[in-house]
């Protein structure tokens, strides 16, 4: 269910057998000029251009319009909660905008760029790296592909341990190819049990552009959060035999991150057990 409304957050109830799960969704549409502390790139003294929130142009109406050149440009959301924490504690995400390229050129020439999703843990950071962050790449953009409202999506697995596919890390280089990676001990899910800041950006890692002139607006910014439910410690739909067996295995003191600690006092007991049977499924 989504509903477009600035910082409205929706509550998708799904009931089955007395399994209850639920689903979060936040969405930005910057109207009434509110931007839900997203930020565009804005230059000194009106320096290389700038971001404004406009009431008309969009998809429908309100959005966010930038003129600018540089390299690249990012829309970066470092404030607002909805779009950031523990990513973990849903058993998926989906993470959609939409975009319209109205001017994307190279020295007057039409030129394509990346447009990507980037998720950053700065507190994770090591080895002078500003953040451990991972990325997914939607599309390469054009005025000519893209010079319509298009949206991008993406929906992923916030617990894998594994890159899932498509999805690219940053935080260290690879010493034979110069590539960015995550730290070597660092897994996909290590970055999203806290997301510090949200980017959509033209700024794909390990690439390098020239100043480029961009005439981006973006709308409908969403974040959607599927919430398995209570006892649901596998993540199959289910709270059943096999949830039973891994809160069972995992009885005593537990240590984070652990998902049969449901009440998450530190230890997997009695609680625990009977927060499992009442979603029974």
């Amino acid at each position: 269910m989504m509903l477009h409304a600035p910082g409205r957050l929706v509550a998708t109830f799904l009931l089955a057998s007395g399994c209850v799960a639920y689903a979060d969704t936040t969405v930005t549409t910057f109207e009434g000029g509110a931007d839900d502390g997203w930020i565009g790139p804005n230059g000194d003294d009106g320096f290389g251009g700038g971001t404004w929130v406009v009431p008309t142009g969009g998809n429908p109406t309100g959005n966010m319009r930038t003129v600018f050149n540089d390299f690249g440009i990012p829309y970066i959301n470092v404030s607002n909660s909805a779009f950031l924490g523990d990513y973990t504690t849903a058993s998926s995400i989906t993470i959609s905008i939409d975009l319209k390229v109205e001017n994307l050129r190279f020295f007057g020439t039409n030129v394509s760029r990346p447009w990507v999703l980037e998720l950053r843990d700065v507190d994770g950071a090591t080895g002078g790296y500003p953040w451990n962050s991972v990325w997914f790449k939607f599309a390469q953009i054009s005025q000519a592909t893209h010079g319509d409202w298009t949206t991008f999506s993406v929906t992923f697995d916030p617990s894998s341990t594994s890159l899932p596919a498509g999805w690219r890390g940053t935080g260290a280089e690879d010493p034979v190819t110069y590539e960015p990676m995550l730290p070597p001990g660092v897994a996909f899910r290590d970055v999203l049990v806290g997301v510090d800041a949200i980017a959509f950006t033209t700024l794909e890692p390990g690439m390098f552009f020239g100043f480029t002139d961009h005439s981006f607006r973006i709308d409908n910014i969403t974040i959607t959060r599927e919430m398995a439910p209570p006892g649901d410690l596998n993540r199959d739909g289910l709270v059943n035999g096999l949830d039973l067996t891994i809160l069972l295995a995992a009885w005593g003191p537990c240590g984070a991150p652990c998902a049969a600690d449901i009440d998450a006092d530190g230890a997997v007991g009695g609680l625990d057990l009977t927060a499992l049977l009442a979603s029974w499924s």
